[in-house]
């Protein structure tokens, strides 16, 4: 048994909700650009009011780690920190491009040699980007990447690649290979997090609280500075 609150404000968006044994009990979204100082601590509270008043226990909170925007993804963090502390409940991290893919293998058909490459945006020509197989296995880590048509060649070269995420429309140009194909209006959403939460759960895979920071913080300003300006 476990109920997760999902946290997830690493783009324009934001959105907030609750699932229990991966089932969704509860969602709220908000499409309002950059709002996110205003309406996701109302949002959060709304939740965890629910839950509160259907005497559902939360076990742990899940939020959407990045890469995205510095300001959103700080505001995110610090709100599932904070409830972990205050409530003593272990915090789950899930990258925000891999949650990209779920909503795309869910409701798209894609072939079954087809890799998965969310995107997004860094502003001019660079996008934050990985590449998946539709096991969500990474055939390559997320990187800064700027684009030109010959970026994903290597992979173009051998079979159907999707791109998706606020970065890939304006590749769409610039990327003109047969195998590329493009999903508009693909947006991360906290209740597409929900099978990778729950996997995380089962594993007990949680961070530090104490720690934490999000992947655009940490890890990525750490290796590549150059590519976050």
């Amino acid at each position: 048994m476990s109920c997760i609150l999902h946290i997830e404000s690493s783009t324009q968006v934001c959105s907030v909700a609750l699932s229990e044994n991966g089932t969704s009990i509860y969602k709220e979204f908000d499409g309002t650009a950059l709002n996110h100082a205003k309406v996701l601590a109302p949002m959060i509270r709304d939740a965890i009011s629910f839950a509160d008043s259907h005497a559902i226990p939360l076990d742990a909170v899940a939020v959407s780690m990045g890469p995205g925007s510095y300001t959103g993804l700080r505001i995110g963090v610090s709100e599932a920190k904070g409830i972990c502390y205050g409530r003593d409940l272990p915090l789950i991290a899930i990258p925000t491009l891999e949650l990209l893919c779920v909503p795309v293998l869910l409701y798209h058909e894609i072939e079954e040699n087809a890799l998965l490459c969310p995107m997004i945006d860094a502003r001019r020509m660079e996008v934050y980007a990985s590449v998946y197989d539709r096991a969500l296995n990474t055939i390559r880590p997320t990187a800064a990447d700027i684009v030109d048509e010959n970026t994903y060649k290597e992979f173009l070269d051998k079979g159907p690649v999707f791109f998706f995420g606020n970065g890939a429309e304006k590749c769409s140009s610039v990327i003109q290979h047969s195998n590329a194909h493009f999903i508009s209006d693909i947006v991360p959403d906290a209740k597409y997090m929900f099978p990778l939460a729950e996997k995380a759960w089962v594993r007990k895979k949680f961070e530090d609280v104490a720690y934490f920071e999000p992947f655009y913080l940490k890890q990525f300003i750490a290796t590549q500075p150059k590519k976050l300006i």
